[in-house]
């Protein structure tokens, strides 16, 4: 239940292994965040290796992190193997800090090398601007592994290959109830019903009341994104990089280029309101131009937002609820990668095929709080934001008064 990314994975590796499946979609292919975010793939979660470490211990944290390295090229053999063209993958993601942590940078990318074998390059001050023509980023991270893509096209490739071999998907295909008789699964729609032995449910941030336990694990989030007009010459003056582009804040914006360089696809901000303002895209538009100056006269063509599932611990929430029913969700803010590696294990799993999805185990469904948690996390980003300005007004004012940060 649920034709996102992670719905897509799992039917696909168990299509592939032989099983009959039937995908259920309430909207469309992708409709959620699947289809509308950045499209960045890269290694890592919405929170860092030591937060992980904490619960699950450093072994199991590095055993984590591997898997979100393998949830990469999961989408990158897919491309490849099913030659999903209009997929417009494109090699490279760059990280760059909005303040001044060369050191640190270096030494994460010294440690990721040595406990990953996972290479990284530095990118100094100077090396960063003559990509990325803006006076706000002092060093930065390539990642030549990482790519970036069109997301959307991707999940269509992957339903296309369901149909090919035999699975069935139905869109507009709401699930009402779950029940369970004498072992069968019986999953109630408004236009049918479906039988099955296992039921997996991957909805995301549209996970709705139907099985409260996992409705009340989420919070439900909404990002923000901004497309440009065509205006390929005057972008070219900002940005001179085809690869993605994150920064360092808390509250970080992600760009890239699309269309060869035509547009500029933008997003950034999040919140915990369920409406969608129309300000917000003007103020993309206006972190935009904070950035880069020299853009200020470029249009924003359309503008469109998505809601995000994310868990209190800011982990992807993959395990069992019950013997037959599974979940595999939340996955905000990281979830290329994970939705990839989320649908393998947990399809791994229905398959007998490996227990991998255990290392999720000490992430579970805990309570999100109700009101008071989206409030909290709502007041949790305001503050990041201040501290993100503050920190980047020191490193600003430390290079006008000539002060050279010590290590």
């Amino acid at each position: 239940m649920g034709a996102g990314l992670a719905g897509l994975t799992a039917a696909l590796v168990l299509a592939r292994a032989g099983k009959q499946v039937v995908l259920l979609e309430a909207e469309r292919i992708a409709w959620g965040a699947s289809g509308r975010n950045g499209g960045v793939v890269s290694p890592g979660y919405s929170t860092s290796f030591n937060k992980i470490a904490s619960r699950t211990g450093y072994d199991n944290a590095r055993l984590l992190h591997l898997l979100s390295i393998e949830g990469v090229e999961i989408v990158r053999n897919n491309i490849d193997c099913l030659d999903i063209q209009e997929a417009h993958l494109r090699d490279g993601a760059l990280r760059v800090s909005r303040f001044e942590n060369s050191v640190e940078t270096q030494e994460h990318i010294k440690w990721m090398e040595q406990t990953f074998d996972y290479p990284l390059e530095y990118k100094s001050k100077e090396d960063v601007q003559d990509l990325l023509v803006s006076e706000k980023y002092f060093n930065g991270i390539s990642d030549s592994r990482a790519f970036h893509f069109h997301p959307l096209n991707y999940a269509i490739g992957l339903a296309n290959e369901l149909i090919n071999l035999g699975s069935k998907i139905f869109e507009r295909s709401r699930a009402v109830k779950i029940s369970r008789k004498n072992g069968t699964a019986v999953i109630e729609t408004l236009s049918g019903l479906v039988r099955a032995k296992d039921v997996l449910i991957t909805c995301g941030g549209y996970t709705d009341r139907l099985v409260p336990k996992l409705a009340n694990s989420y919070i439900p989030i909404s990002t923000y994104m901004v497309i440009t007009e065509s205006a390929k010459e005057l972008i070219s003056t900002a940005i001179r990089s085809t690869a993605s582009v994150g920064d360092s804040r808390r509250s970080s914006d992600y760009y890239r280029l699309v269309d060869n360089g035509e547009r500029i696809l933008w997003g950034g901000m999040i919140t915990t309101q369920q409406t969608e303002p129309a300000r917000l895209g003007i103020m993309l538009k206006k972190r935009m131009i904070e950035t880069y100056p020299q853009l200020a006269s470029i249009n924003i063509e359309r503008s469109w937002s998505g809601k995000m599932a994310y868990a209190k611990h800011l982990m992807p929430q993959i395990g069992k609820l019950d013997e037959g029913l599974w979940y595999c969700m939340s996955f905000g803010g990281h979830g290329m990668n994970t939705t990839a590696i989320g649908g393998t294990v947990i399809a791994e799993a229905i398959l007998r095929a490996s227990d991998r999805y255990k290392l999720f185990s000490p992430f579970g469904l805990e309570w999100n709080g109700g009101i008071l948690g989206t409030g909290a996390v709502q007041l949790t980003y305001w503050h990041y934001q201040i501290k993100d300005f503050m920190q980047e007004r020191k490193s600003q004012n430390q290079i006008k008064i000539g002060v050279t940060p010590c290590p």
